[in-house]
């Protein structure tokens, strides 16, 4: 069984990267081509043609185990997503963009709760209340991927001007409500509608002593760590056993247990030595080994050949214009009714509709508690694909004509 493990990750970790990198040649975000890469090893490239070769190299009994990894490795990139924000800097400008964040989401997820009032009958899992299925597709649609966001802002040297600051600060305001959000929608899932209550505010009352007590005995620990000799290891130490005990305190109140890791990350100071220290140690990792399995997870769930007929391939594509109406347009108009000129606006609203690997994380969180069937999964995966696609070179041609 560990030979068919380590032969699994072995391969995921290969390709995903090869085909990554080939993406970067052609100006694509890397994940782009590492989640196209996990799915060529699933069922709708190498399981179709070449079935047995799939199936030696990445064996059936493995998958239970790459699951596993592709947790860890998920719990442990939301927490370095959550050590990215700087909440002093979302405090400062959240007067200038609170509207165009909120239409971030507003927007998007009103369409989204319309669509799926429009394909519930066809589309949602037997026995799922219309409630669940339209509040997990409303987020679903809500979604900005801020990793992938500040990514393509520092290669293109965007990160430090205006419309890279405030693109930023409206992601990661938009994350932190996307995510609870999810919450909510986990809540509501998993629960009868008392439980629900319970749920929702068990996870309120969380987030709150975090941002507070939480975020304040960090804040003492971080400055009593980086009086310390041996400040590397015992901050990542520390920090990654208060990551696991946040991922099983919002596991045990009834969320997932990302969201517990995200919202560790946040309240470390973002700017210390200790968060560099730990951010340094953990993110080649988890990028290069556990994130792949992530993909190669996710690849094996998506098979294009559950799209059956030209019907499906036309929800699909409405799917695509929904989310990139609702994205796009909202944060587009809502930017220019803030004063942004139409250029800026508009190369904000296509970053913004960037969804990438944090689109994936919330599809699977749906897959699995059965908010959604295999063949709407299939083209959530797509329309996270496309989103994300279109963003390098449209932005590119808004900034190049600006400029």
């Amino acid at each position: 069984m560990l030979v068919s493990v380590l032969l699994a990750l072995t391969v995921i970790m290969v390709t995903t990267r090869l085909v990554g990198l080939l993406f970067t040649k052609i100006h694509q975000p890397t994940v782009i081509g590492e989640v196209i890469g996990g799915i060529i090893l699933g069922p709708s490239l190498l399981g179709r043609f070449a079935p047995g070769l799939q199936s030696a190299l990445i064996h059936p009994d493995a998958a239970p185990f790459l699951g596993v990894i592709s947790q860890l490795g998920v719990i442990l990139y939301m927490f370095l997503v959550g050590l990215e924000l700087d909440l002093r800097a979302m405090r400062a400008r959240a007067a200038a963009t609170i509207a165009i964040s909120n239409a971030g989401i507003v927007v998007p997820f009103a369409l989204g709760v319309a669509l799926a009032w429009t394909i519930v009958e066809s589309y949602a899992p037997p026995g799922v209340p219309f409630t669940s299925f339209a509040l997990f597709l409303g987020v679903s649609m809500s979604i900005t991927a801020f990793p992938v966001l500040a990514r393509i802002l520092s290669e293109r040297g965007l990160q430090r001007t205006p419309l890279g600051i405030m693109a930023l600060t409206c992601a990661a305001i938009d994350d932190v409500t996307a995510w609870c959000l999810l919450a909510f929608v986990v809540s509501v899932t998993q629960t009868k509608a008392g439980g629900a209550v319970v749920t929702v505010g068990l996870t309120a009352l969380y987030i709150a002593l975090m941002l507070t007590v939480g975020r304040r005995v960090m804040a003492a620990l971080v400055r009593r760590l980086e009086q310390s000799s041996r400040i590397g290891e015992q901050s990542l130490t520390l920090l990654l056993v208060a990551v696991l005990l946040s991922a099983l305190a919002t596991e045990f109140i009834g969320v997932h247990a990302i969201f517990g890791a995200f919202l560790l990350g946040a309240i470390v100071p973002h700017d210390s030595t200790v968060a560099r220290h730990v951010r340094d140690r953990i993110e080649d990792v988890v990028r290069v080994m556990l994130l792949p399995a992530f993909f190669a997870f996710t690849g094996l769930r998506t098979e294009l050949g559950l799209l059956d007929g030209a019907n499906d391939w036309i929800i699909c594509a409405v799917i695509i214009l929904v989310a990139t109406l609702g994205k796009f347009g909202g944060v587009t108009l809502a930017g220019r009714v803030s004063g942004l000129p139409w250029r800026d606006a508009s190369a904000l609203g296509i970053l913004m509709n960037t969804r990438g690997l944090v689109e994936l994380i919330v599809l699977n969180i749906g897959l699995d508690l059965g908010i959604v069937t295999p063949r709407l999964f299939v083209m959530l995966v797509i329309m996270a694909l496309a989103t994300t696609m279109m963003t390098a070179p449209v932005l590119g041609r808004l900034v190049r004509t600006h400029r």
